[in-house]
């Protein structure tokens, strides 16, 4: 039997200060640095991440911070999954190199004043609509992480596809020189996409959610074949409300702006869904 390869347990840093001075070998080395932004309870997705910045460049870092900003004053901050030791069991595993683990203090020290506002894709009427202020939040400490690690590349997961093209476009804006990758959404066998949210759901609400991914399936694929596209989201619509989802949206849109979709056939396109069950609200998309 092959013998699994161990890991060294990555080194864990909490300032700015100990993350660079951490990073100046690598920076006299012009070692390649890829960073993954996360707010822990790490999962298997998140793991396909670190694999994927593992394979682009020499030294992976992982950040874990749940970030207070992005979230309102109706949501789940306080109750957000923290699993520090088993993430860094994770990590260790994965073979992530460096954890860079803040807390509010570091990222928002005493004073901090300074905000950024996306617009673009951060403003279509998708999640923006719904979650006021929550992409202000993302593209601050995206930014700051960005210029805290300052990474050749970073690595976000395509479930958050919005969030994805919110950071893409802030980094081209912003002119910060960091390569933005998307990675595929990871999925359990019934096609739900990987979220540390799922530990919300209770058995029923579990059982229920694939007609998320199961609707976005059907609804692209009528799509490609020419069906109408309002008749085809009317459909899906009715279809996830009659699962017992409280839809926030499902809409075809322009993969990269996010604009509502043009009608010809050769742009490409994204089918994306918001809704809530019980108390948990998920998100997912895919391409069309």
């Amino acid at each position: 039997m092959a013998k699994t390869a161990k890991h060294k347990r990555p080194r864990v840093v909490k300032s700015v200060k100990a993350l660079r001075d951490a990073m100046s070998d690598w920076r006299k080395r012009k070692l390649p640095i890829a960073l993954v932004p996360t707010m822990g309870a790490l999962h298997a997705g998140h793991i396909s991440l670190v694999d994927l910045a593992k394979k682009s460049a020499k030294k992976v870092v992982v950040s874990i911070f749940v970030n207070p900003t992005q979230f309102g004053p109706n949501e789940d901050f306080s109750r957000y999954p923290r699993t520090l030791e088993a993430d860094l069991d994770k990590l260790t595993q994965a073979g992530a190199d460096l954890v860079f683990m803040p807390d509010a203090k570091e990222m928002y020290p005493e004073g901090f004043s300074t905000m950024l506002t996306p617009s673009g894709p951060a403003a279509v009427g998708l999640d923006d609509k719904f979650r006021p202020g929550h992409f202000s939040g993302v593209a601050t400490v995206v930014a700051k992480l960005f210029t805290s690690v300052m990474p050749d590349i970073a690595i976000f997961g395509d479930k958050d596809y919005q969030q994805l093209q919110v950071i893409k476009t802030m980094a081209r804006d912003l002119h910060l020189p960091v390569k933005v990758i998307g990675a595929p959404v990871i999925r359990e066998k019934d096609g739900l996409a990987l979220s540390s949210r799922n530990v919300y759901l209770s058995a029923a609400d579990r059982a229920a959610a694939p007609i998320l991914h199961k609707t976005l399936k059907q609804s692209a694929k009528a799509i490609k074949q020419g069906e109408a596209a309002d008749a085809v989201l009317a459909r899906g619509r009715e279809q996830i409300a009659a699962a017992g989802f409280k839809i926030d949206y499902l809409e075809l849109r322009d993969a990269a702006t996010l604009a509502p979709a043009p009608e010809d056939k050769k742009s490409k396109k994204r089918l994306l869904v918001a809704a809530k069950i019980g108390n948990t609200r998920l998100i997912d998309n895919i391409a069309v």
